[in-house]
């Protein structure tokens, strides 16, 4: 007869007690940890970071959990290469030996990353998550992310390691590439919808890294964050509880940094108090890797192993990923926190089948592609919306059908320039020089010459009748590359020396594009009107070059728009567009901190015209909502999109407030001479902000909505005003404006 926690009929958390209840402690623990072994025989690990290979684990360990269980295992697929069919197959036969190895038969969780398409050899290149930003197109986030998991579940994985809601604060932080833009809401909707489009097909999203990551000092990967509490909850942690709230995202992953002293893997007051009582979070959280063990060897809050694991076991972590350092089957925290870990490990288990008595591992019996074309085709739509046309002063984009073109810079023949560092190809294809990248990447010089079969390329800028300057990054981990985690930058300059390209291609006097394939923007102010065009990607993956290359030439139609601001000057902290009154350029400082194109800005190859528009009501309750309604013309000769931008300007606040921030967003796609109506639903819970006195309220008094092309470029504006009482909003709020487009 079965036992209640083999029950399918009966809820996941009642099953779950029920075998917790019967776990010894050895087997509770267990739960809580996780295995690095690779897909090789021998156990080979990838190369991590400086002062981390001390806590890799090998087989040794695996043979010593066996007889307890396992909770996790790290990365089958994104450690080594190997072929997809037979990568399954090992990672099958590596779970009957987990189940044969228990007295419960229970299987690990198996993990990887995916935050730009499965990280494994021969999967989909898709574009880096800033890229997705500059799409504005949560739908098509969406869709990526459910191909992305529905391929990983094929091969027997069970949870993703992202999306990366860190909203940038200083581009020189390495990781700019892996977050989605400088603007929260921006950053919650697109990482919403990767959360929404991974978990329905069956994978549970990680949300890293929590939270303030990335607002580190001096944008130093691992730095201490200096934010107060006010910007903490206004503007790092709506994306993550977006997420949660709306997305169903099933796990969370603390960030290495610490919040005035306290480490994110101690932090009850975020993992506890904030995510689980007020958010009524019910997933697991995952530590980074090897989180735990830096509590005791970086932030030294901790005097041993065993020590960090009961630090990070009270402040709310329940599994030690990548291997079991910290959380030792013999040497165990309290019974109390095993069991409330363990009892969260086994619930989401549970719910993902791992449970039930018929269970059985993907085998790879049948042929396995993980590059199909239906992947390929949403990795080339990503790529095309995300390009942005920054400039076309001198009007010589598109390009003529048959130029002679100079194609100049570094990174025009190079595949780095498509790949973030959590690519297959450059997170750990770089350390096998030896096998192909799995996956077709063109580079642009190679996608040109496809786009344009009738241009002359020539190498000297003063023989052509264009010259294409091509510069940007290459992505890398811990200083093997220019931008990546761990390459942090000093400045914005452009790296390698690439300003000198770029300078001796204007000293020509060849109409020059400046083409930038990025994983950060750079500091463009040295050329502003000097360069015919400029276009920027950011690390637009496999289909990025043919991407670019089909903007150039005109058969596709520009439509990003920029999900962090361009710098006009390199030095110092470039002010993101969310600063106050004081954050902006004034009298008291020589400083300008203005960007050079501001967020939201992109322009496109036919023009629009913006009727004025209309408000149901001008004034609501501060519990209340109203619609505009605004005509969107294309008066071009060429079909076009739209990207409308609604912003919110608070005249008067108790605090200093932004002068602007986004509330909603819509794509307009239009032929020639065609229009549409976009509708905005905007509710006055968008207007709530925190106080001096922690309190999240709507507040009585004016309002002004921007409709805009970007944050600076307003078309429109809607005087509004809300009546009422001060009113206190909860995690219940209203989050996004709703937008319709008829």
């Amino acid at each position: 007869m079965a036992e209640p926690w083999q029950d399918t009929a009966l809820p996941a958390h009642v099953r779950a007690a029920d075998l917790l209840a019967r776990m010894t402690p050895e087997e509770k623990a267990a739960q809580l940890s996780s295995v690095w072994l690779g897909t090789e025989p021998d156990g080979g690990a990838v190369e991590v970071a400086p002062g981390q290979h001390a806590y890799a684990d090998r087989s040794a360990v695996l043979d010593r959990l066996l007889p307890y269980g396992l909770g996790h295992l790290t990365r089958p697929f994104g450690t080594v290469p190997v072929e997809p069919a037979e990568g399954a197959a090992r990672l099958a036969a590596l779970q009957r030996t987990i189940r044969a190895g228990n007295r419960f038969a229970l299987p690990a969780l198996a993990h990887e990353e995916c935050l730009t398409g499965f990280t494994a050899w021969q999967a989909t290149v898709f574009p880096t998550p800033l890229a997705w930003g500059a799409t504005f197109d949560p739908a098509l986030v969406t869709d990526m992310a459910q191909a992305i998991g529905t391929s990983m579940r094929h091969v027997g994985i069970h949870q993703g390691l992202a999306p990366v809601l860190d909203v940038v604060r200083d581009p020189r932080w390495g990781r700019t590439e892996e977050s989605i833009g400088e603007d929260p809401y921006l950053v919650g909707t697109i990482g919403t919808a990767y959360v929404r489009g991974l978990e329905a097909a069956g994978i549970v999203a990680t949300l890293k890294h929590f939270a303030a990551y990335s607002a580190s000092r001096a944008a130093r990967n691992h730095a201490p964050a200096s934010v107060g509490p006010r910007e903490l909850a206004d503007v790092l942690l709506p994306p993550f509880e977006m997420a949660v709230r709306d997305g169903g995202a099933r796990s969370v992953m603390p960030a290495y940094n610490d919040i005035d002293g306290v480490p994110g893997h101690a932090n009850t007051e975020l993992l506890t108090r904030l995510l689980r009582e007020t958010w009524q979070f019910t997933g697991t959280v995952v530590s980074d890797y090897f989180g735990l063990s830096f509590l005791e060897s970086a932030h030294r809050i901790a005097e041993s192993a065993t020590d960090a694991a009961r630090l990070g076991l009270a402040a709310g972590v329940d599994v030690e990923l990548p291997a079991a350092r910290c959380v030792d089957v013999t040497d165990r925290p309290a019974d109390a926190l095993l069991d409330r870990a363990a009892l969260r490990v086994l619930t989401q288990k549970c719910e993902l089948g791992l449970l039930d008595p018929d269970w059985e591992p993907v085998t790879g019996d049948t042929p396995v592609d993980l590059n199909p074309p239906h992947m390929r085709d949403l990795a080339r739509r990503l790529a095309e919306e995300s390009v942005v046309l920054l400039a076309n002063d001198a009007g010589v984009l598109p390009l003529p059908a048959a130029p002679r073109l100079a194609l100049v810079g570094p990174l025009a023949g190079e595949q780095a320039a498509m790949l973030g560092c959590y690519t297959f190809p450059r997170h750990v294809g770089v350390h096998h020089p030896e096998l192909p990248p799995g996956v077709d990447v063109p580079t642009l010089a190679e996608a040109l010459r496809a786009e344009l079969p009738g241009a002359v390329f020539v190498t000297d800028p003063a023989d052509a009748d264009i010259c294409l300057a091509v510069v940007g990054d290459r992505s890398g981990l811990f200083g093997r590359g220019s931008s990546g985690e761990g390459c942090d930058a000093a400045d914005l300059e452009l790296p390698y020396g690439q300003g000198d390209i770029v300078d001796g291609a204007l000293a020509s006097g060849t109409p020059t594009v400046l083409v930038v394939l990025s994983g950060r923007p750079y500091a463009l102010g040295r050329w502003a009107g000097r360069a015919a065009a400029v276009v920027q990607a950011f690390f637009p993956g496999q289909e990025g070059g043919a991407a670019v290359a089909g903007v150039l030439s005109g058969r596709v139609e520009p439509s990003g728009r920029l999900p962090v601001g361009v710098p006009r000057h390199p030095g110092g902290q470039p002010a993101p567009y969310l600063a106050p009154p004081l954050g902006r350029h004034g009298d008291p400082s020589t400083v300008d901190p203005t960007p050079l194109h501001p967020f939201g800005h992109g322009l496109s190859y036919t023009t629009f015209s913006w009727d004025a528009p209309h408000c149901d009501s001008p004034e609501l309750a501060t519990d209340g909502e109203t619609t505009l309604r605004l005509t969107v013309r294309n008066t071009g000769d060429r079909p076009g999109t739209e990207v409308v931008q609604l912003y919110l300007h608070d005249p008067v606040g108790t605090v200093a407030r932004p002068e602007v921030r986004l509330v909603g967003y819509a794509r307009v796609p239009l032929d020639a001479g065609a229009s549409a109506e976009v509708q905005a639903t905007f509710p006055a819970d968008l207007a709530a902000y925190t106080g001096a006195d922690g309190r999240r309220t709507v507040e009585p008094g004016a309002l002004e909505l921007r409709v805009s092309a970007s944050a600076e470029q307003v078309h429109h504006t809607v005087p509004l005003t809300l009546t009422g009482p001060v009113r206190e909003v909860g995690h219940d709020r209203r989050m996004r404006c709703e937008i319709r487009v008829k």
